[in-house]
This record gives structure tokens, C-alpha cells and sequence, in this order.
């Protein structure tokens, strides 16, 4: 049924496009059928790929990992992380803004934030203040916030303790996501990429897992069986879906793709069919959805930027 009104789609008119799609968003059988909506299960790479990339001979040579985009009034703000050397002796944040998320301009007091080490990181727009939530060195997630964007302070590292309150074991977790619902904190991390934990805290002082085993583990499926890592959550349709990378390649470099997981109380989680959004040979990864007139865009970060848009607008979504 659902492989069958995706080949209507294709072949439809805008208007008929719109009357398909419009009847799957409304039906909830057809929602239990399908767990990613239509309009996100397949994207088109735009034609000018990488949107962005490291500058060579500069202190953002390489582009490192998890890096955030948000479209503000007319302007697409983008941070992200660099390093000028393989060795990756020091991860700096970068600032570039644009006004159609395609074309970039880097900003003059690059890098914004060298004070410590900062990579992989999500930003959080609540109240007036940018909450940044990163990875520091060794892989320590850690807090920064930041009333205009560009100029950042760091909280520290956080805190989070097991279901009996006891501090979780040493060593590595990263990758740390954050939504606001309800007035609760709710923070994703992993841990060595095997799985991802859910913390929760009502001050940002103290976050606490609500289970001290991991909410999603990688496999049993080829394209995630080795490690994954959690890079956002949006509200879409009544749901959460969360924006995920895996591989389950042996020898590095690594091949990582981008897929999602559903979720309707933030704590049971599903990874939704197909699976890969974007084919596992094109090795993108680390993506964020960014919302652009009423549909999103797909941006892709691990080494470059790449923008990918959906192949199906939604309905509702302006043409492009």
C-alpha cells in the first residue's frame, strides 16, 4: 500500500502531490503502516554539494563532525567545528551565516569560541539564550551558553548520574542532544557509540538517567550493527523523530549514514523503515533537519556540509 502511493507521488502534479500526501497525514492506519512520514523517506542532494567545506591553510582546514544550522528571521546561521591539523590537536568553533543556507559567509572573528575544546555540538534557543550542548576534550559532553550566539561561555561539563544518583561510570559520552518539553530537560548522550542514554533534569545542574541501560543499540541491521549516535529530535506530526547515524563498517575510515528512529513519549524508541535516508556509499552523516517554509531541509555535516532536499513536499509546504 505505502510503496504503491509512493509511485503515485512521483508521477503525480503538484496539486495531486499535495491531495496524496494530505490523505496519508490524515489517515492513522497509514501512519502505523509507515513510521517515517512520505516527505522525509527519500531526498535529492542539491547540485551544488558541499555547501561548505574546510578552508585550506587556515585554522578550519577540516570540518570535524556534528555541526548545527538554524534559520532565524531571513538568515541561516550555521557553527560548526575546526581543526588545521589530521591530528585534531585542538577543535575550535566557527560562525558563518547565509541568506538562502546554499551560500556561506564565514565570519570575521572566527573562530568565536578556543578557550577549551569543542566539537559535535547542538544548540537550544530557549528564552533569549543559546544553550550549546557539546563535546569537550576526551569526549566529556559539556554546556556553553551564549546570549547572541557568537560570544560563548562555558558552563562545564555535565553532570549526569545514574538512576540511584550515584555519578554514571568514567570515560567517554558525547554526542549530547537536548530537547525542552513540559518544562523537563531532556538530554540524549552515548557512550562509545553503543547506545544511546536518556538523562533528564529540571535545573541543567543535575541530569539523571530515567534507565541505566541504553534507550537505542545498535544492529541487528548492517548499516548500524557497529555504533550510533543520536543528533537531534523534532516534533513532526504529533511524533518525535530523531535524526540518527550509524555504520557498521569494521575498518576505518568508517562508512556512517543517516537514518531516523520514532518515538511518542521520548523514552520507547523505533528506528523507522527504510532505514538509510541517503545511500550508505555516499557516507554522510551527523545530519540536522532545519525547517524552510513549511517543509525541512536536510543538512549533512561529518567532514563538509550538504544539503539535501525532501524529494516529496509536505503538505502545506510553499514550492520551490
Amino acid at each position: 500500500m505505502v510503496q504503491n502511493s509512493l509511485t503515485l507521488l512521483n508521477g503525480a502534479t503538484s496539486a495531486w502531490r499535495r491531495l496524496i500526501i494530505l490523505l496519508f497525514l490524515v489517515s492513522p492506519s497509514l501512519l502505523d503502516a509507515q513510521d517515517l512520514p512520505p516527505e522525509w523517506q527519500q531526498w535529492t542532494a542539491e547540485a551544488s554539494n558541499p555547501v561548505f567545506v574546510g578552508e585550506e591553510g587556515h585554522w578550519d582546514a577540516w570540518i570535524r563532525e556534528r555541526g548545527w544550522i538554524l534559520k532565524e528571521g531571513d538568515i541561516w546561521k550555521l557553527w560548526y567545528t575546526g581543526y588545521d591539523s589530521p591530528e585534531k590537536t585542538m577543535m575550535k568553533l566557527g560562525y558563518a551565516t547565509s541568506v538562502d543556507g546554499i551560500h556561506w559567509k564565514r565570519s570575521e572573528r572566527n573562530p568565536i569560541y578556543d578557550d577549551h575544546w569543542v566539537e559535535d555540538m547542538m544548540i537550544v534557543r530557549h528564552s533569549g539564550t543559546y544553550y550549546m550542548f557539546a563535546e569537550g576534550a576526551q569526549d566529556q559532553a559539556q554546556l556553553l551558553t551564549s546570549a547572541d550566539g557568537m560570544t560563548w561561555q562555558r558552563v562545564g561539563t555535565l553532570d549526569v548520574r545514574l538512576v540511584n544518583g550515584q555519578p554514571i561510570p568514567p570515560g567517554p559520552f558525547g554526542t549530547p542532544t537536548a530537547i525542552l518539553k513540559d518544562g523537563v530537560w531532556h538530554l540524549f548522550y552515548e557512550r562509545q557509540d553503543a547506545g544511546v542514554w536518556l538523562a533528564t533534569s529540571s535545573d541543567m545542574k543535575t541530569w539523571t538517567n530515567v534507565a541505566d541501560e541504553p534507550l537505542i543499540v545498535p544492529g541487528p541491521e548492517p548499516f548500524d550493527r557497529l555504533m550510533i549516535a543520536m543528533n537531534q529530535i523534532v516534533e513532526h506530526h504529533g511524533r518525535y523523530y530523531a535524526v540518527m547515524h550509524g555504520t557498521g563498517s569494521e575498518e576505518k575510515p568508517r562508512d556512517w549514514c543517516t537514518w531516523f528512529a520514532v518515538s511518542d513519549d521520548l523514552r520507547t524508541w523505533k528506528k523507522c523503515d527504510p532505514g538509510p535516508v541517503i545511500p550508505i556509499r555516499e557516507n554522510r552523516s551527523s545530519g540536522v533537519l532545519v525547517e524552510d517554509g513549511g517543509d525541512f531541509r536536510l543538512y549533512t555535516m561529518h567532514g563538509r556540509v550538504d544539503l539535501y532536499r525532501p524529494s516529496l513536499l509536505s503538505a502545506g509546504a510553499s514550492e520551490k
